[in-house]
């Protein structure tokens, strides 16, 4: 049986140990998403960058906590609780998921944090993820290409949005499907 491909990507307080997640982003390879805004973030850890390049760019109120369910989409803010029970039931779609992100170090722990240990995540989830970065590689393309460039993805929505970038992520991955690997 085939695993569902969903491409995710997650914006969070900084490149070190202690960050924490400010929004995660899914979206399947048929289309249907999911994204969060988490309020319970460490704001101490925000900077003038991460200001101006992330926070700027969340779609919620800081102070709300609501959920719309438009057709395939789904918006969520609110706490780390409440995130994962609608990340939870959202992923309960999908028979067998195999998640791919980008530079997924940092995305990946965060993923598993919202269920607060890797042996939690749901059961149809593939505990192996993937890297788009790795795939870049193997087909000889370097994987600090710009990904909207790469992927001919035009849009109104920004960078650092993490639902922006997970259909980012997907987009580069099709292309790569078709982008035979280099002899290197």
């Amino acid at each position: 049986m085939s695993k569902t491909k969903i491409f995710f990507d997650t914006e969070f307080t900084g490149l070190h140990q202690n960050t924490t997640l400010i929004s995660i982003g899914l979206v399947s390879e048929c289309g249907k998403t999911f994204y969060a805004e988490l309020t319970d973030y460490d704001k101490s850890q925000i900077d003038k960058w991460l200001q101006k390049n992330v926070i700027d760019n969340l779609l919620f109120n800081p102070d709300d906590t609501q959920m719309t369910e438009p057709s395939n989409d789904w918006n969520v803010c609110g706490n780390k609780v409440y995130v994962t029970m609608r990340l939870k039931y959202w992923l309960k779609q999908f028979e067998q998921i195999e998640m791919w992100s980008d530079c997924l170090s940092y995305d990946w722990v965060l993923f598993n944090q919202l269920f607060g240990h890797a042996f939690n995540i749901p059961k149809n989830v593939y505990y192996i993820p993937f890297d788009i970065c790795t795939l870049f590689k193997l087909k000889g393309i370097d994987p600090d290409v710009n990904r909207e460039d790469f992927a001919d993805y035009k849009t109104n929505s920004r960078k650092h949005n993490a639902l922006h970038d997970a259909r980012v992520i997907k987009e580069c991955f099709f292309k790569l499907q078709g982008v035979q690997q280099s002899i290197a």
